[in-house]
């Protein structure tokens, strides 16, 4: 058996919906899954509505979210499982970093524009359609489909990334502000792909700061990055997690859910501190 434990959807930056996702996994034979869209828990929202969120005999699906965290030069994202979506702290958290994402779009949007770019904020959110976690992503798919670029990460490269020309920083949590509240909404908190850090120093840091786990095994990891953070976790007594990071984009590994999994045992051991 297997898990996926870093998947994203429409909600955020995904190209399938949350239901397509649970249709995908079943198809690929998962028997777990997590969905960890960016800073919102709308698409568990949906499946709740939906009543899709509760556990079958061929999938469970672990409630989760991937956050970004403020530690400028260093990509820090912790994800959390387990989590309780109607936390009041947590939505009212949530609520605030929507609002930051959407000003930090039309800051981005109104830069681009001075750069000589034919493109609006209602254009960007016609292409985000169903996300309300938006930004850089959904940026990049505006100017790729009015034949600016030819691909996202052209765009990234060009103009986006950080200390680009039309780079703008959005508002973060730091991380231990960030574990505390997965812990206090009930879940577990992972370092996502600590080899993207970019400095282990840092990875040290978020270990001190409380984290439960990391993420050993993702596709952006070699075979060096995993014994690495394996050794790390078993001197830090940290639980071991992995997913593929699944977008569903064209060009970006993976582009089908279920090649890159982990085995079910990692979803197993993955336990809310509520359990």
């Amino acid at each position: 058996m297997k898990a996926d434990l870093h998947i994203h959807t429409t909600a955020s930056d995904g190209r399938y919906t949350p239901t397509e996702i649970l249709r995908q996994a079943r198809e690929a034979g998962l028997r777990y899954i997590a969905i960890t869209d960016h800073d919102t828990v709308d698409g568990l929202l949906l499946l709740e509505q939906q009543k899709n969120l509760a556990p079958d005999d061929a999938l469970t699906l672990i409630p989760g979210i991937e956050f970004s965290t403020d530690l400028p030069g260093h990509e820090v994202h912790i994800l959390g499982y387990h989590i309780d979506i109607h936390q009041p702290e947590l939505s009212e958290q949530l609520t605030l970093l929507t609002q930051s994402r959407r000003t930090r779009t039309r800051r981005i949007v109104e830069k681009l524009v001075a750069l000589g770019f034919d493109i609006t904020y209602q254009e960007v959110l016609d292409i985000a359609g169903a996300a309300t976690s938006i930004g850089r992503a959904q940026i990049s798919k505006t100017l790729v489909a009015k034949g600016y670029f030819p691909t996202v990460g052209d765009v990234f490269e060009k103009l986006l990334a950080t200390g680009g020309p039309a780079y703008v920083p959005h508002d973060k949590l730091s991380p231990a502000s960030v574990i505390a509240l997965i812990k206090k909404a009930g879940g577990v908190a992972v370092l996502a792909h600590p080899g993207l850090v970019g400095d282990d120093q840092v990875v040290l840091a978020v270990i001190q700061a409380g984290i439960d786990g990391l993420e050993v095994y993702h596709p952006r990891h070699d075979a060096e990055h995993i014994e690495q953070y394996l050794a790390l976790a078993r001197r830090h007594r940290l639980l071991v997690t992995g997913g593929s990071d699944f977008h569903g984009i064209p060009g970006r590994f993976p582009e089908t859910l279920g090649i890159v999994a982990v085995p079910a045992s990692l979803a197993e051991h993955l336990c809310s501190p509520r359990g």
